[in-house]
């Protein structure tokens, strides 16, 4: 695990509560969590990917602003925006180390609010809301998970409406995907595992999170 970047500007850490949301799912899938202003992003990846049971499997991003919307020209030429990447994958000038950035400066850098995308062929947008902030103190872990709804979606579901019609197929027999959704799913998660859409399980979770700090 890397270290921190930097804390708060006047040199203070802070816990900040984050609430993150899968924005296009419905039922929408969310988690409360309170981490560390000082956490590098990449830090923050690897929280993400625990409260929402990714794998890692595929490439990420952060933005401080929603990375689909419509760029508006400056000065007749259109901009585009900064995105925090692992150091490695940086190639465009607009690429930034997510390393050497912290969710505190995230935020700072965008509008209350901020963007991480998870695999961009399936295109997980997640949306970071800044909910509140308290002082940290020694028994403040780096990162916990203190409510959400719904298990993650799983890997390859092939994005948000992917992932509806297979959550559609398993809850109707009569669905005509439904034995091919069912068995894919078992493929993933195991035969005798039960798969519960609505199922989240926050002390395992937390657990997670407590090994990687």
């Amino acid at each position: 695990m890397e270290q921190p970047v930097t804390a708060t500007a006047d040199g203070a850490d802070s816990i900040l509560e984050v609430r993150v949301r899968l924005p296009e799912c419905d039922p929408e899938i969310w988690r409360l969590l309170e981490l560390a202003g000082s956490l590098s992003l990449g830090q923050v990846h690897e929280v993400l990917q625990a409260a929402f049971g990714w794998e890692d499997a595929h490439l990420h991003r952060f933005t401080a602003n929603d990375p689909f919307a419509r760029l508006h020209p400056v000065d007749g030429e259109i901009v585009e925006p900064p995105q925090w990447l692992p150091a490695a994958w940086c190639e465009e000038p607009t690429d930034l180390p997510e390393e050497d950035c912290s969710l505190d400066q995230l935020f700072a850098a965008g509008s209350g609010g901020a963007f991480y995308e998870y695999d961009f062929g399936d295109s997980w947008l997640h949306r970071l809301e800044l909910v509140s902030r308290r002082p940290a103190d020694g028994d403040s872990p780096p990162a916990r998970l203190i409510d959400g709804a719904r298990r993650g979606p799983l890997e390859d579901s092939g994005g948000f409406p992917g992932y509806e019609e297979i959550m559609d197929a398993l809850a109707d027999r009569s669905h005509p995907g439904h034995a091919e959704h069912s068995a894919w799913v078992a493929g993933i998660i195991g035969p005798d595992t039960p798969f519960d859409p609505a199922f989240l399980d926050i002390p395992a979770i937390n657990r997670a999170l407590a090994k990687q700090f």
